[in-house]
């Protein structure tokens, strides 16, 4: 999932004699949903740990697709997917061969490559993104899109500079329930909205953890990659086996906490709701003591969320003069009107994009050359709102943001937050 930090000009002939293969022969394909091989999209995926499995479940079972090659700095986890990625094809009658890279730009150098699947950790996505972009790949990128502000903003222009098709990992998007409650909402089935509760667990913290010795099939220096270095452990990156999910995403330099794990789904609900995907709050206030939960945002409209416990884990609630309306993965309610979470929308009813899968909702948007339902603007402005409040509870004052600019009014120091320090020369600026 790294460029060597030694070699920014790296591409060689493997790369020329790669791309000389632009298309998969015809005679390899068959079976039911046949898709001739111009049609295909050839897919490259990038970083292969425990959710790359989810996601090569899902787009690879698109009947467009096929992967073509893999990229990891641990070559267990590399072979581990390669051999998987290869078993997928075969069960779409595909015959293709999977390449597999220490170093994603020597993927992304591959002509025959159409469109790029990023699984890294949160620290890699912008650099990783950009250069997709500039390779001419069309993008699915995790969620949180971003692991700073300045990292999204420089990942939508590059979209939109290579008129790329980018669509966030926010699958929640794609699912009935809560396209369900966010039309409801925008219709006023619960009069005006005033409020909103979102319970999404801790803010990010500093990593305390003992630095270990890396295994051998990990090259933790690449992994670790343009941010700040410090040592491997287990938990930050487990090795192949271990079933526990990668704990980097609750340390700063590498993710953003729940914020933003969590966040950026649940905060991504609030934010299509309030029909905010290219905005965001105006004002920020952490609780008046340090506290992990209790900070709350308010928006022009004078709406305000705020980030607690409000007895239901990982949940939406939203507020309105008449009613409440609560939804998360396992439910959906309304009050007081409990049948308004089965009911059907008016035809004169305002409706939000409908996806029903978020796979092939990016590979039909790659065909129509349009914009997916979480596009990489949306991506970047639920990214925002999660970094946001991550900035607050670290400087535990009040903060007044300007989501037009994407600047803190007034204040230098909270501005110097919206990005990171970087290990090296690293240039997702450079678009």
């Amino acid at each position: 999932m790294s460029t060597n930090i030694n070699r920014r000009n790296f591409i060689g002939n493997s790369a020329v004699a790669a791309a000389a293969i632009t298309i998969i022969p015809r005679h390899v394909l068959g079976g039911t949903g046949f898709v001739a091989a111009n049609d295909r999209i050839n897919l490259g995926f990038i970083g292969t740990g425990k959710q790359v499995y989810t996601l090569l479940d899902g787009i690879g079972s698109c009947k467009e697709t096929v992967v073509l090659a893999c990229c990891d700095v641990d070559s267990k986890k590399l072979e581990k997917f390669r051999d998987t990625a290869v078993s997928k094809n075969k069960s779409k009658s595909i015959s293709a061969t999977v390449d597999s890279y220490k170093y994603y730009r020597e993927l992304l150098s591959r002509k025959d490559i159409d469109a790029v699947v990023i699984a890294t950790p949160d620290h890699w996505h912008a650099q990783v993104a950009v250069d997709a972009a500039k390779a001419g790949k069309d993008i699915y990128c995790e969620k949180p899109m971003a692991l700073t502000i300045a990292e999204g903003r420089a990942m939508v222009n590059a979209t939109r500079k290579y008129d790329r098709v980018f669509q966030t990992g926010n699958m929640q998007r794609s699912w009935r329930d809560f396209r369900h409650a966010v039309e409801l909402v925008r219709n006023g089935y619960i009069g005006q909205i005033t409020a909103l509760n979102v319970n999404v667990g801790e803010p990010v913290m500093q990593c305390d953890l003992p630095s270990l010795e890396a295994p051998a099939e990990l090259d933790w220096n690449e992994w670790v990659g343009p941010s700040l270095y410090r040592g491997w452990n287990p938990k930050l990156a487990p090795e192949i086996g271990d079933e526990e999910w990668a704990w980097w995403r609750g340390y700063r330099d590498f993710g953003g906490g729940l914020i933003t794990d969590w966040g950026a789904h649940m905060f991504d609900i609030a934010q299509w709701g309030l029909d905010m995907d290219k905005s965001g709050p105006v004002q920020f206030l952490p609780p008046s003591v340090p506290a992990k939960t209790g900070l709350s945002m308010r928006y022009e409209n004078g709406v305000v969320v705020t980030h607690k416990d409000w007895g239901e884990g990982n949940a939406v609630q939203f507020i309105g003069t008449e009613g409440k309306i609560e939804v998360s993965r396992e439910f959906l309610r309304t009050f007081p009107n409990k049948d308004l979470a089965k009911a059907e929308l008016k035809p004169t009813d305002q409706r939000v994009y409908h996806s029903e899968n978020h796979y092939q909702d990016w590979i039909d948007a790659i065909k129509k050359r349009t914009r997916p339902v979480s596009d990489v603007e949306t991506g970047h402005r639920t990214a925002s709102v999660c970094n946001l409040v991550n900035i607050a509870y670290e400087l535990q004052r009040p903060l007044q943001w300007n989501p037009d600019t994407e600047e803190f009014i007034h204040d230098e120091y909270a501005n110097k937050l919206r990005s990171r320090a970087y290990r090296g020369k690293w240039d997702f600026n450079n678009y």
